[in-house]
């Protein structure tokens, strides 16, 4: 027997924004193709707000939509929209339910009440990022917990999160990671609509968040003599002026190109592929969909020096912490076409080893194992375990 999925916790799918709502979809479609019913729940665009029913079902690329409204403030958007998620899902229920981000923990007891195998996807450590402020903060935090506490079976798609887990409540997690595309056969014909060549630019694409380190990033440009311009992608719905600090400091130098969003897929991917450098600046996550993406396009890639971006890259990526070290680090690329295209070259193997076939492997024996109860259950008494402890 196939288990019936949901999928709950994302924007949803097409996806258009980022790690999970990609995940979702690779993972999400393999699943239809391979049986299982899968259910999605998305968010309704805000221009439809207003709009008729409250449910909108429809079918992409074999999973069913549900399409719900959501709060438009930030620290209710996820929640609101999970909530209207597991009420419709307790009407027409599944078989296991996957819940992304643990932001959601709020409702994780009231599909244990009605008896869903959860498993919730835990994210990176959201509590470290910049943008919320000490109320949202120890919200993350209690959400963490409550997460270890109330589900099924964890899941972490990088190692250092596993870790965290394992260090911080003694918890056990699926460590199931992102795939990386293909972008090898890519072309670079529509690199001409933005004036930009291939090899020509050095490419930055981001949330704008601090954690993302995007105005260091582009501090450091700023302050080298690199020749070749630096292509910013990105936004931010809620971080107006996080967004007004990267513009002041790119309308200061003419090299820098600031494109905002870009969500046309097939010239987004030609950015990736044919950019001389990828500059990675995520520092709070686990494995980036973004930064697979430019390994996926065999793109050399200068990342901010944690270790969730050295598990994917290794020996292979070059790193920064600073505003300095990321202007050395573009003037040795530049310095070193040769090397540069070896990196990309080793990034490129590399990403092989990210395939959404396996990936989906994965989140299949784990919603098979949901389904048969023989996942590690909840841990009501969890807490985060003292220096004594962990050690």
């Amino acid at each position: 027997m196939k288990p019936s999925i949901a999928m709950v916790g994302t924007r949803g799918v097409p996806a258009r924004y980022g790690g999970f709502e990609t995940a979702v979809e690779e993972i999400g479609r393999r699943l239809a193709e391979r049986g299982h019913r899968v259910r999605v729940y998305c968010r309704r665009p805000a221009d439809q707000a207003g709009s008729g029913d409250t449910v909108d079902p429809d079918v992409y690329l074999g999973m069913e939509r549900v399409v719900l409204p959501a709060a438009r403030r930030r620290a209710l958007e996820t929640l609101s929209h999970t909530a209207l998620s597991v009420g419709h899902l307790l009407r027409d229920r599944t078989d296991v339910a996957l819940v992304f981000n643990s932001a959601n923990a709020p409702l994780l007891p009231v599909l244990r009440a009605a008896r869903i195998p959860v498993a919730t996807h835990v994210d990176g450590l959201e509590w470290r990022r910049a943008k919320w402020g000490p109320v949202g903060r120890r919200y993350y935090r209690a959400a963490e917990t409550a997460s270890v506490r109330l589900s099924d079976a964890l899941i972490a798609d990088a190692q250092g999160i596993a870790d965290y887990y394992r260090e911080e409540y003694g918890a056990r997690s699926r460590l199931i990671s992102y795939g990386a595309p293909d972008l090898s056969a890519t072309g670079s014909d529509r690199l001409a609509e933005l004036g930009l060549t291939a090899g020509g630019y050095h490419l930055v694409v981001a949330r704008f968040e601090p954690e993302n380190h995007v105005d260091l990033i582009v501090d450091g440009y700023v302050g080298s003599p690199a020749d070749r311009p630096l292509v910013v992608v990105g936004s931010a719905p809620y971080s107006e002026a996080y967004t007004q600090k990267i513009r002041r400091s790119a309308d200061r130098d003419p090299r820098v190109r600031m494109l905002g969003g870009v969500w046309d897929q097939e010239l987004l991917d030609q950015l990736y592929a044919n950019a001389f450098t990828y500059l990675h600046g995520h520092s709070v996550g686990g494995t980036n969909p973004s930064l697979l993406r430019a390994i996926g396009g065999g793109t050399a890639t200068i990342a901010y020096d944690v270790p969730f971006n050295r598990e994917v890259l290794r020996d292979a990526g070059t790193y920064f912490r600073t505003t300095t070290q990321v202007a050395q680090r573009i003037l040795t690329a530049e310095a070193d076409p040769g090397d540069c295209a070896r990196r990309g070259t080793a990034l490129a193997l590399r990403a092989k080893d990210y395939d959404w076939d396996v990936v989906t492997d994965g989140y299949e024996r784990l919603a098979r194992d949901l389904a048969a109860r023989s996942t590690p259950g909840p841990r009501p008494f969890a807490g985060r375990r003292s220096p004594a402890a962990r050690r």
